[in-house]
């Protein structure tokens, strides 16, 4: 049986990459969580913004470092099997990449050394700026990455020599036409994301009646973070997708499940895609509606599939499907902010048992939705590595495709027992809750309860109250 060491490749790259992603995007905008409580801490002086951080503080470092683990892998496969891309656009992709390490990484791991172990070593307006810098070195870093991966979708300012891509304008390098859409998008999908994990841990401490103070208080600032970001995103996706039928119109028309111009412009609510037959089976569809979204007139014409060579198709029905489902959580969000706030307003924000009930399972849509959201960028741009200049099959470095596979089938064992064994420490935080967290202590040098770092370092031990080597006066402030 023979393989395909090209779909091995993308399969691979595909596989560490979607795990990769969900950990920067919550760091992002659990990072802005994390100033936003310690800077009304400063303000209000009120306790519960104290506990809040300490208790988001320790989630963020096992993301964080999850994160920064799985990131490792992604740069060495494009040595391994992505040689002949990394030559084509090293001298573009490289430089962006090594901004990113630069400006945001170090500083996001200096100082989040200071957030994590400077509680009683550093007075509180010290820990509430290291918590502001941590945002904007998270937020820094989605700047350079995107701006790298929008450079193959819009590639700009650059020339070719001898087959290799050369920066001659680094602003329009940077600045490419599809950047600014995408950084919005993802900044924006990132916090709608961090809110929504926010809601579901408030509403699960008040199903429960634990924590309740603290509940109230993630579950008010979630509610009115998604009421704000839900629909915010709908107007970037909009802007995003017009943008996108300027550069890319293929992978729009697959986004669309849009074989023929000729054939009108509706939108089509499902459908199953048919590349041979070319056309949607069981189709239902709004008609003009699509021109309407796309063009912002009714029946507005825009190029269908059957528009561009077949060789140039992208795989039309994963594109299809998970932009339906990233739009098809978008729109929930919507729905659960504006219930969420509508609620509030008549005091029942925290007594709706079906509000709190169906919230309390909300935290994984974001993530689904980055990643359904992902898919359609990144297949959506098949079958170009660097759109119009370079295609995926001549990007390969010229790896049988068994050691491909090996790889890959390793990547698979050691990534389901690493993350498993991270996302359940994480579940495992949030059960634990905040029944350890200290007093916040007063202004100036504290005395010495445990650092954020230090309780979770001890509690992947097992060394909580009751077990041998924990001693309860460490939690006195």
């Amino acid at each position: 049986m023979e393989f395909d060491p090209v779909l091995l490749a993308r399969i691979q790259f595909a596989f560490t990459i979607s795990f990769h992603i969900i950990f920067p995007a919550f760091t992002i905008g659990l990072s802005a969580y994390i100033a936003v409580l310690l800077l009304t801490w400063m303000r209000t002086k009120n306790e519960r913004y104290h506990r809040l951080v300490r208790f988001w503080t320790r989630i963020f470092a096992v993301s964080f470092a999850m994160g920064v683990v799985s990131g490792i892998v992604l740069t060495y496969q494009f040595g391994t099997n992505w040689s002949r891309f990394s030559e084509f656009s090293g001298n573009v992709i490289g430089p962006l990449i090594g901004y990113e390490v630069l400006t945001a990484f170090y500083l996001e791991a200096t100082f989040l050394g200071i957030l994590l172990f400077g509680w009683n070593r550093f007075p509180p307006w010290l820990l509430t700026l290291a918590s502001v810098l941590v945002a904007i070195g998270t937020a820094t870093s989605a700047f350079w990455i995107l701006s790298a991966n929008s450079w193959m979708q819009t590639p700009a300012g650059h020339e070719i020599r001898d087959g290799i891509a050369y920066p001659v304008d680094w602003l329009r390098v940077i600045f490419n036409p599809s950047f600014p859409y995408r950084l919005a998008h993802m900044l924006n999908a990132a916090y709608l994301t961090t809110a929504a994990v926010v809601l579901a841990v408030g509403a699960r401490y008040l199903l429960r009646n634990r924590f309740p103070e603290e509940g109230r208080t993630m579950m008010r600032m979630a509610v009115g973070m998604i009421a704000i970001t839900a629909p915010l995103q709908l107007f970037i996706g909009d802007l995003h997708g017009l943008n996108t039928l300027e550069h890319q119109p293929a992978k729009v028309a697959a986004m669309e499940g849009h074989w023929d111009e000729a054939k009108g412009s509706a939108f089509v609510l499902f459908g199953i895609p048919d590349r041979d037959a070319r056309k949607n089976h069981y189709e239902i569809a709004i008609p003009g509606l699509g021109g309407l979204i796309l063009k912002h007139e009714w029946d507005g014409r825009y190029a269908g599939l059957e528009q561009f060579p077949r060789d140039e198709w992208p795989p039309v029905a994963n594109v299809f499907f998970t932009f339906r489902l990233m739009v098809g959580i978008g729109l929930f969000l919507i729905l659960i902010g504006f219930w969420g706030a509508w609620l509030w307003w008549r005091g029942q924000l925290f007594t709706n048992r079906l509000y709190l009930f169906i919230s309390s399972y909300v935290w994984p849509l974001g993530f689904i939705a980055i990643l359904a959201g992902w898919f359609v960028t990144e297949q959506g741009r098949q079958p170009w590595l660097v759109y119009g200049h370079l295609r995926t099959i001549d990007g390969i470095s010229p790896v049988p495709a068994a050691s491909v596979l090996g790889t890959l089938a390793l990547f698979v064992f050691i990534y389901c027992i690493i993350f498993a064994m991270g996302i359940y420490y994480i579940n495992r935080l949030i059960e634990r809750g905040l029944s350890r967290e200290a007093k916040a202590p007063p202004e100036g040098l504290p005395n010495r309860p445990l650092s954020a770092a230090e309780e979770a370092t001890r509690e992947a031990l097992g060394r909580g109250p009751g077990t041998p080597g924990y001693s309860a006066e460490e939690m006195k402030p």
